[in-house]
């Protein structure tokens, strides 16, 4: 009961500091919480019991290094906002620069089944379900609901739902993290030992390509580049920094406050929802607080996702393709993913569609730094394209 107490004052207090009127009314908070929403979304959900399979007691350094990972791919993301966006582009630059866009069109389609797709798990857990077949319905029927929405009346009546949804994620984490660290103080002070789980004693290649075909757990910061509109270079930069330092404090310590819940239970039925089994013992608020967040942050991140793509498919057209009509494809492409693979196939999917686009990005920085003298910068930037080109071929999915 203590816990339960610990863990629902915990995130009213956050509630109350996230919703409080002079933060929502911060423009430099308002240009974070963007890409934090992003980030600290689909990953946080599933990322304890999967890394914990994949890396055993060194899932926090596994953690560790796709936080790294994305800061390096954030890092040319920057480059870009601040060397490329009103720049005069070369020809190749200009190719290249559009391309991207498309590619993160098709990043979109596959997110929007990665999310409707762990909507509708997380849903389904409220009645204790969790036949693939009936997820993989619901889902469909999420996905056709939003993609009929925008087709035939605009997305603006559902965008309606992101108001708030970030705030009240982020509460439900802090205080989640709260009470996982007063738990572990308690424990350790009291002198008894946690719960001990026995892991795999080898860990190879198959294990490494499994991580890094988790990418998409920490993607969501390049949506700062398409925030232009709202927010000068200056601000979206340091903001974007911002959030992916946050998530990063939030995404290591909760790996590392998982270990004494993991229980090595992540195949089968039910394996994307794991979390909610394993955290339940820390207090009974634990699932439906779990489970309102992310239903709130799934959809208002699937319709976000499906305004992008619709946006980025008839600017790439050059309008030939209405914005409308690119929501029916964006809906038709998930609900294809939807039946076609696992979750856990889309997420190394969408990892995949995502990393195609940091090369891109990387090639563009490098390029541009390269036009500057800025050799060493020309020099990190194209690593981190052949990088991301080498992740796009080896990640694997975790293993349903």
């Amino acid at each position: 009961m203590p816990t339960t107490l610990v863990l629902i004052a915990a995130s009213i207090a956050f509630a109350v500091y996230f919703f409080r009127p002079r933060m929502l009314g911060s423009n430099f908070w308002r240009a974070t919480v963007t890409p934090l929403a992003s980030i600290v979304g689909s990953g946080f959900l599933i990322a304890g019991p999967i890394l914990y399979d994949a890396a055993g007691t060194m899932a926090w350094l596994a953690m560790l290094g796709l936080c790294g990972l994305a800061y390096l791919f954030g890092a040319a993301v920057r480059e870009n906002i601040l060397h490329i966006e009103d720049a005069q582009r070369t020809p190749l630059q200009g190719f290249v620069n559009e391309a991207a866009g498309l590619v993160l069109a098709g990043a979109y389609f596959i997110s929007v089944a990665y999310y409707l797709n762990l909507f509708a798990a997380f849903g389904l857990r409220l009645g204790d379900i969790t036949d693939p077949f009936i997820i993989r319905i619901v889902a469909t029927s999420a996905i056709a609901a939003i993609g009929a929405t925008g087709a035939f009346g605009g997305l603006g009546a559902l965008e309606s739902l992101e108001v708030g949804t970030v705030g009240l994620k982020l509460s439900v984490i802090g205080g989640l993290l709260v009470t996982m660290a007063l738990a572990a103080a308690a424990t350790w002070l009291s002198g008894e030992s946690f719960p001990q789980h026995e892991f795999a004693a080898q860990r190879g290649w198959d294990e490494i390509r499994t991580i890094l075909g988790l990418v998409v757990l920490v993607q969501g910061f390049e949506t700062s580049r398409y925030l232009g509109g709202k927010y000068d270079a200056e601000m979206r930069v340091r903001t974007m920094r911002r959030a992916q330092w946050i998530a990063m404090g939030i995404y290591v310590v909760f790996i590392t406050l998982f270990l004494p819940y993991f229980t090595g239970e992540v195949k089968g039925e039910g394996a994307e929802t794991a979390i909610i089994d394993m955290l339940a013992p820390l207090s009974i608020a634990v699932t439906p607080l779990l489970i309102a967040a992310a239903l709130a942050s799934q959809s208002s991140a699937a319709i976000a996702d499906t305004n992008g793509a619709g946006g980025l498919i008839a600017e790439a057209s050059r309008r030939r393709v209405p914005v409308k009509a690119a929501y029916l494809l964006t809906a038709a492409v998930a609900i294809v993913m939807t039946w076609g693979f696992h979750i856990f196939e889309i997420i190394t999917w969408a990892s995949r569609a995502f990393v195609a686009y940091y090369a891109l990005q990387a090639f563009l920085a490098s390029s541009a730094a390269a036009q500057r003298g800025a050799w060493a910068k020309a020099g990190l930037y194209g690593a981190a394209c052949l990088l991301a080109v080498t992740i796009i071929f080896v990640a694997k999915p975790a293993e349903a």
